[in-house]
């Protein structure tokens, strides 16, 4: 057995998978996702670093593990409950399971779980941190002596998700470059399929070392925890937003509010799943979103900033896309590019493809 445990004293049990071979204990950030499929993407996500996951839809894992359907090269995910676990026996494109693939990569696994009772734990009381243990009791002392507990690595999940060092995919068509906070696979592949040729920099990287590769635009990527603990990003997209065309994903839509002016808060407990509704004010049209993020943009504090807010959540009127009413700035909090999830909005790459070749928009930004 072991067992997921709040500080409330609050246990949910189920049995091990995944890796456990250390007794150490280390409190996360529980969060739960309602998407029907797409474990895979999830698990890869690296919007999810620094959290535990907990997945609504009951049977998990049953078309096992396609390594080229994977968002990143690694993981940040710190653990994943589910209630049933497969082993994804007879998919054809199988090259494992999710079993296989948390062992190898360091990810604790708690099977068996009751999901749906844990999820309306999570509804009613909000995002909580969680440990997860092998007894109870390894639990229950973890919250009885706060100078015990574990913080290994204050640093910011951002910068141990993204690259590295600067790298380059080729393309026919206008270099944009990519700030990457944690981005997905999916969201380079659709710039990709729009033509363009891409430099991906790390969330270090200064205004200056990108202008230095005369890019025509700039995606500001998705990415994990909270964007206020983000002051140095928010700096950097502040020197860039009026220079060059520029889209903002998920993290990056918060940036770029922050760098306006604008603040973000914590939501209850989040938009994490594939079915999440999104209505453009202007035109009436409502879309179903792909979602992941745990802050949101505070609408009131827009004013003033030169956003336009363009589109709301129809769950609770968060909002979920904002337009600059003078640079060319596109900015959703959700995940345009689906996976998992609806690809509805794919659009918006297009959109901002438009913006990049719209040579009145580069005046003035030489």
């Amino acid at each position: 057995m072991a067992y997921l445990v709040f500080k409330d004293g609050k246990v949910f049990e189920g049995e091990e998978f995944g890796e456990w071979s250390s007794d150490r204990v280390e409190e996360q950030e529980v969060v739960f996702n309602t998407s029907m499929s797409g474990y895979q993407e999830m698990v890869t996500d690296l919007s999810y670093a620094g959290q535990i996951l907990v997945l609504t839809q009951p049977l998990i894992g049953n078309y096992g593990w396609h390594h080229e359907e994977n968002e990143a090269a690694k993981t940040r995910l710190q653990g994943l409950i589910v209630r049933e676990l497969s082993q994804g026996e007879g998919s054809l494109h199988c090259e494992g399971s999710l079993e296989d693939y948390c062992l190898q990569h360091g990810v604790r696994g708690l099977k068996g779980a009751d999901t749906r009772a844990l999820t309306r734990y999570l509804r009613q009381f909000g995002t909580l941190p969680g440990v997860l243990v092998k007894t109870k009791e390894a639990g229950q002392e973890y919250w009885a002596n706060p100078e015990k507990r574990c913080v290994t690595n204050s640093e910011h999940w951002v910068y141990r998700s993204t690259v590295k060092e600067v790298y380059e995919i080729p393309g026919s068509g206008p270099l944009i470059a990519v700030l990457d906070f944690g981005v997905k696979r999916n969201i380079i592949r659709s710039l990709q399929k729009q033509g363009f040729r891409i430099m991906v920099f790390p969330a270090r990287s200064s205004a200056e070392e990108i202008l230095r590769q005369r890019p025509r635009g700039l995606v500001v990527s998705n990415g994990p925890g909270d964007p206020e603990e983000l002051p140095e990003g928010v700096g950097t997209v502040r020197e860039l937003y009026n220079k060059l065309p520029v889209l903002g994903i998920c993290l990056g839509h918060q940036l770029l509010a922050l760098a306006a002016g604008g603040r973000t808060y914590k939501l209850p407990y989040g938009h994490r799943g594939g079915n999440h509704p999104v209505i453009d004010i202007r035109s009436g049209k409502a879309t179903m979103t792909s979602q992941n993020h745990g802050y949101a943009v505070e609408e009131a504090s827009l004013a003033g900033s030169g956003f336009e807010v363009t589109l709301k959540n129809l769950n609770d009127g968060t909002v979920e896309g904002m337009e600059h009413q003078i640079y060319p700035i596109l900015s959703v909090q959700f995940h345009p590019e689906g996976a998992p999830g609806p690809e509805e909005n794919a659009e918006i790459f297009q959109r901002f493809k438009a913006m990049v070749l719209d040579t009145s928009s580069q005046k003035g930004r030489e």
